[in-house]
Parts: structure tokens; C-alpha cells; sequence
């Protein structure tokens, strides 16, 4: 008896332990290719941690949130992928996705403005980014008048 208890109980600290993690970065959303994809950007200072081109996927909420003048309703989701640069003749083009980002308009992150902030891997990958390090700090610096969010509604034209 004391052994099936114990099994019990290692086995519910474990799943309690993937729940916690699982919690702290979720997956990426599923179908994000699908939502509305805005221009192209080019980020061309080196020492920018988005060196690089990056494009952003907008969920329908988002999307809202974009045309209300950057005033995001709960649960907005914003996409970004970066890519590496390549130099041709013509100009910079996309060299390989090198980082993910989520943005997730959540009110329990009060120390992230109300936004959940999660980094992967080129591959989906959760990338240990730390929210507050490097992402909050910059959107509380350059865009708090914005909701946090550093594009707009002319991104998506």
C-alpha cells in the first residue's frame, strides 16, 4: 500500500512539475502562418538583438487591437519571426529564421505591462528568453504609449 502511494505521488509531482514548465513558456500557437502577415521589416544596427528581417503574425484579436490605435483586448497573440540578413547585389534578403517571438496579451503579467513574452528556437524550440530582460524592458522604454507594442495598424498595409 505505502509503495502505491508513493508511485501516486511521484507520478502527480510530475505531472505537476510538466505543468510548471509547460506554464512558463507555452507552445507556439498553431496556424500562425494563417493570420494577417504584415510587411516586411529590416533591421539593419548590428548590435540590435533583431538584427535581421523579421515579419509579424497578428490573430484576429490582435488585429482589433491594431485597427482600435494599439489597444489590445485580452488575448490578442502577435507572432514575430526573425530571419538572418543576406547582402546581395539587389539588397538584403532573408537568410535562414534564426528566433520566434510571442506576445500574449494576458492581465496576469502585471510585471510585463498585462503581456505574456515567450522566445524559440528557429525550430519552435522554447529559447529561455527572459521576458522581462529582454523584451519588457526595451517595450516599457520605447512603446508604453502603444499598449507595449512596438508596431501598428501601417505594419499590416
Amino acid at each position: 500500500m505505502a509503495m502505491k502511494l508513493l508511485s501516486l505521488f511521484a507520478c502527480l509531482l510530475l505531472m505537476s512539475t510538466v505543468t510548471v514548465q509547460a506554464a512558463g513558456t507555452p507552445p507556439l500557437p498553431k496556424g500562425y502562418l494563417n493570420w494577417q502577415k504584415s510587411v516586411r521589416k529590416v533591421d539593419n544596427d548590428k548590435k540590435s538583438l533583431f538584427y535581421g528581417i523579421h515579419y509579424i503574425y497578428a490573430d484576429a484579436k490582435a488585429m482589433k487591437g491594431y485597427r482600435a490605435g494599439n489597444k489590445f483586448p485580452e488575448g490578442s497573440r502577435i507572432v514575430i519571426e526573425h530571419f538572418t540578413i543576406k547582402d546581395t547585389p539587389t539588397g538584403p534578403v532573408e537568410g535562414s529564421k534564426n528566433m520566434v517571438v510571442l506576445m500574449q496579451k494576458n492581465a496576469r503579467y502585471k510585471s510585463t505591462g498585462g503581456w505574456l513574452y515567450a522566445g524559440y528556437t528557429a525550430h519552435g524550440k522554447p529559447s529561455g528568453l527572459d521576458p522581462v530582460k529582454n523584451c519588457f524592458e526595451c517595450h516599457l522604454k520605447d512603446a508604453a504609449a502603444r499598449d507595449y507594442v512596438f508596431s501598428g495598424i501601417a505594419d499590416f498595409k
